[in-house]
Order: structure tokens, then sequence, then C-alpha cells
């Protein structure tokens, strides 16, 4: 399947915005793509540095056709073919024309942006409009990130560049202001749900509860199924226990002794702490759902479990439950002590439906 606009997931809007300065003619000399990962920012930038430079030569068409008097959608007008040698040598990566910038190591480092700088000083080599894609843009370091800023003050005739970052706010403000700024949403779950299915063959039950934890990413919706993320979920679920008649509570009826290992388990594996207190939450949460509306459950296909577990356990427990959770995530994410965090969780999640304070760092 070629790359086009019309193959990026639920981005209308900003599809729409770049289509209309294909449609002008009036190219910003630089935009900023923004959103979560896995949301299509970076084939937009590649489908957008095709639309560029298509040259429309496929069998049976001689020009690129301009079909905005259609019903179709206004993407339409301006996909790039996918089939000329420019569509191809760019989806492929060999165009000497459309430069790729990604951090090395940790960061973009400064030797990477005068690298481009001095080839944005001659000639392309073939292509109507030089791009350059500038990904992870918030991993520049301060001296790269001044040394695109005095780019972007002069920059030359016939070049594009496209930065790609989770959010501006981890951009230098300079840079942001002399760029155009395009937002892209998160995906729908019906839609990462398709492309789970299609793309990568997915059972349609567990095509469902992947698209509904991936957050409106489909990069990780194909991440969490190609590392075997529902076997990890099931075995995790099995830890917390409340769905097997000869396990009444196991998780939150363990001794103390027994949730801080649990909770040492969780900190060493640390590459799936996050999916794993999510799963946590998840699990809880449809135990609470179930009883009011049963079709709306995450784990559908552990229906069943969930049927027998949220009969055992009252709704003030369970929300309490769920607060622990998330009042750990937000001391992770503020950098808190990973071990008191995860032991203070557990023990929370073990014990009655006392008041969350916040752990200091």
């Amino acid at each position: 399947m070629c790359l086009t606009f019309d193959s990026i997931a639920d981005q209308q809007r900003s599809v729409r915005i770049l289509a209309a300065f294909l449609q002008k003619r009036n190219i910003p000399h630089a935009l900023l793509f923004t959103g979560i990962e896995g949301v299509g920012k970076k084939d937009a930038a590649l489908a957008f540095a095709m639309a560029c430079n298509c040259t429309g030569e496929k069998p049976g068409r001689s020009e690129f056709i301009d079909h905005s008097n259609s019903k179709k959608e206004l993407s339409t007008a301006f996909n790039p073919c996918g089939y000329c040698q420019s569509c191809r040598k760019i989806e492929s990566g060999n165009h000497p024309d459309i430069i790729r910038i990604k951090p090395s190591g940790a960061s973009i480092k400064i030797d990477q942006i005068r690298s481009f700088c001095d080839t944005l000083a001659l000639k392309p080599y073939e292509a109507r409009v030089r791009v350059v894609i500038i990904s992870d843009a918030d991993a520049m370091n301060p001296s790269a990130g001044n040394a695109l800023l005095k780019m972007l003050e002069e920059p030359p005739d016939n070049s594009i560049l496209i930065l790609t970052a989770c959010q501006i706010s981890d951009l230098l403000p300079t840079i942001v202001s002399r760029c155009q700024h395009i937002r892209f949403n998160p995906v729908s779950v019906k839609s990462i749900e398709t492309r789970l299915i299609e793309h990568q063959g997915l059972a349609p039950d567990k095509a469902s509860i992947i698209a509904a934890m991936a957050n409106g990413s489909i990069s990780k919706a194909f991440a969490m199924n190609n590392s075997s993320w529902i076997n990890r979920r099931n075995w995790l679920i099995d830890a917390v226990g409340l769905d097997q008649p000869d396990q009444p509570g196991a998780l939150f009826s363990m001794s103390s002794g027994m949730l801080m290992a649990f909770a040492e388990m969780l900190k060493k594996n640390k590459d799936f702490l996050f999916d794993s207190l999510e799963i946590m939450k998840s699990w809880l949460r449809d135990l609470i759902i179930y009883n009011f509306h049963p079709e709306k459950i995450i784990n559908k296909d552990l229906i069943e479990k969930i049927e027998y577990a949220s009969q055992k356990i009252d709704i003030k427990s369970l929300l309490f439950k769920i607060d622990a959770i998330q009042a750990a995530q937000k001391n992770i994410q503020s950098n808190a002590n990973l071990r008191l965090t995860l032991e203070t969780m557990m023990m929370r999640i073990g014990r009655g439906r006392e008041t969350i304070t916040p752990l200091t760092k």
C-alpha cells in the first residue's frame, strides 16, 4: 500500500491544512507537527515531501490531476501518486534531497544540524523542493537548537523543514514561533482496532483490547501486539486475582511481605511498569463497569472472570485502589523514589480505603 494522506488515520484536519498549502502553492518554510507518538506525524511528513515533488508519471497518467472539484476529500486532490520515480525514492528513503534527521543516541547534536545546513546551501540534486524532516525535534540539545534557530531566521529557497515532537513545550519558544504548528490528535480506538486486524492479522477480540489500551497510538498498539502484551496481561491479572473461586482476593489479601515482593517485581520490570499499572487499572475499572454497562468493558475476552470478580469486592474499595494506582503514576512521572512509590501503592491497595496523599521526592 502506497503512502498517501488518505492512509493517515483520523487526522482529517491536519491533512486539510497540508492540502491547502499545496493547493495555494503557499508552503511555509518550516512546519511543526506535534502529538503523541504513533499518531502519524512522521508518515504525514513523508507524504507531504512526496506531494511536493510528485510528478504523477504513472501509467495512464501524464500529469498530477486536480480532483478538487470532485466530491472526494480535499486531500485526494494533492495526494502523492506513490508510483512516480520521485515518490518511490522518497518512500524508500533513497531520495538525495529528502534529508531525515533523528536522535543520535539520546539527543540530536549540533553536528547533525550543521551538516544539513551546509547541504541546504547547495541547489537540490533533482527535487523541486528539498525537504528536511527532523524527527523527535524535542531531543535537540541546546546547541543544536540554537544552530537550527539561526537557519530558520534566514531559510534557504526551495527547502522546507518539518519538525516532529510530542509537545511544543519541549522546544525553544523561538523555534516554535518560526514554524507553522499543526497538531495531530490521538487515533480513535476503532481505527487502531481496524489496523491491528488488517495489518497484524489479530483476532477482533484481542485487537479490541489492545486498541483500547494503546492510548491513541497506532505504533504503541503494534508494539504491544509484537511484544506478547496479551500474555503479560493475563499473567498480571492472574496475580491480581479475585477471578477464581480458589483464589478469593489474591493480591488484595496478601500479607505485607507478599505485597512488598510484588512491588519489587514491578520495579524490576521497568520496561513494562507503565503498562502493568494501566492493566491493573483497566481490570479494576472493568469490575466496576460490568455491573452497569457490561458492553463497555475493556478486557472483553475475560468477561466470565470479570463477572465472577465483580461480585467479590465493593465499588468504593475498587475506586480507592484505582486512586492508589493513579497516585503512584503521578509520583513516578514526578521522579519520586520508585521503590517507595510502588511499596506505598501496594500497601494502599492491600488495605482499606484511606485518603491518598502525594509522596514527596
